[in-house]
C-alpha cells in the first residue's frame, strides 16, 4: 500500500553537510514553496528526468507492505504502480533489495517474465527506461531509497561512465533527503489519537478476510467496495494495531481475538 507524504519542513540544523544539490530544495521547503519543480531541476542537472523517494515498513517490501513515497512523477503513475502491484516485479526494487551499492539499471538489458515486461513497457510511457536506484536501511527504517529515472535506453558506454562519476552525489542526495525531510515521518504519520483505538466493524471485516488469504482486490469484491477503499481501511488497521505490515496486523489480530478462524 503506497501512501504519499508531504516532506514538510527540514528537520536538521546543518543541512549543508549534505552537499550543494539539496540546498535549493531546503530553501524551497523553508519558504513553503512546492518542492516538485525544484527537485525536477536538481535531477535534470544531474542528468536524469524524474525522482522518487520511498520508505518501506519491511526490509524486503512487497505489495502488502506499507510504503511512503514522494515523487516528481505524475500521480497517475503512482496510482497505476500501486494498483498493479508493480512493487513485486519492479527491477529497481527486486535487484536492489539486498545491496547497499547503487544499482545502475537499463531496461534494454533486463530479462524477465510477462509481468516484468509489462512493468517495463508501462514505465517507459512515463519516461522510466533506465536510471540509478540507491537503497539503504537504518535502525528505525527497514528500507528506504531513491530512484533517479531517465528516458535514455539503451545506456551507452559514455553515459555509463558519466553515471559512475555521479554515484557519490546520488547517494548523498538520497541520504540527505531521508535525514532532512523523512527521519521522523513515520512517527509523525501515526496519529497518537488512533493508536490503540478499537477497529471499526468494516476494519474487522477487512482484517478477517485478509487472514483468509484475500488481497485488497478480493476484499473489495467481497465487500462491494473499491480496492483503494480496502487499502484505506488497512492503513487505519496498521495504525491502530501499531503494525508494520499486513502480516503483523493479522498476527496481532489473532493474538487479541479480533480475528476468529474457522477450523
Amino acid at each position: 500500500m503506497i501512501e504519499n507524504f508531504d516532506p514538510g519542513s527540514p528537520c536538521l540544523d546543518m543541512p549543508e553537510e549534505y552537499g550543494p544539490h539539496l540546498q535549493p530544495l531546503i530553501a524551497a521547503a523553508r519558504a513553503g514553496e512546492p518542492l516538485e519543480p525544484v527537485m525536477t531541476s536538481i535531477v535534470r542537472a544531474l542528468g536524469f528526468d524524474s525522482f522518487i523517494f520511498a520508505m518501506a515498513s519491511d526490509p524486503l517490501p512487497d505489495h502488502e507492505s506499507r510504503i511512503y513515497a514522494w515523487t516528481t512523477l505524475p500521480a497517475a503513475w503512482v496510482a497505476q504502480y500501486d494498483k498493479n502491484a508493480y512493487m513485486e516485479v519492479d527491477p529497481r526494487v527486486t535487484m536492489s533489495s539486498t545491496r547497499t551499492r547503487p544499482l545502475i539499471w537499463d531496461a534494454a538489458s533486463i530479462n524477465g517474465d510477462d509481468r516484468v515486461r509489462t512493468f517495463l513497457s508501462h514505465a517507459a510511457q512515463f519516461g522510466i527506461r533506465s536510471g540509478v536506484t540507491v537503497s539503504f536501511s537504518d535502525a528505525r527504517h527497514p528500507r528506504f531509497g531513491a530512484s533517479f529515472n531517465s528516458s535514455i535506453s539503451p545506456v551507452g558506454p559514455e553515459r555509463y561512465r558519466m553515471i559512475l562519476g555521479l554515484l557519490g552525489d546520488l547517494m548523498l542526495v538520497t541520504a540527505g533527503f531521508h535525514d532532512i525531510f523523512l527521519a521522523g515521518y513515520i512517527l509523525r504519520g501515526f496519529p497518537p489519537s488512533l493508536r490503540g483505538m478499537p477497529l471499526s466493524p468494516r476494519e474487522k471485516q477487512c482484517l478477517q478476510l485478509a487472514a483468509r488469504g484475500m488481497t485488497s482486490a478480493d476484499i473489495g469484491i467481497k465487500l462491494g467496495i473499491a480496492e483503494r477503499t480496502a487499502n484505506f481501511h488497512f492503513g487505519n488497521i496498521l495504525t491502530k494495531l501499531d503494525a508494520l505490515n499486513r502480516h503483523e496486523a493479522i498476527a496481532k489480530g489473532m493474538k487479541r481475538g479480533i480475528i476468529q478462524m474457522d477450523y
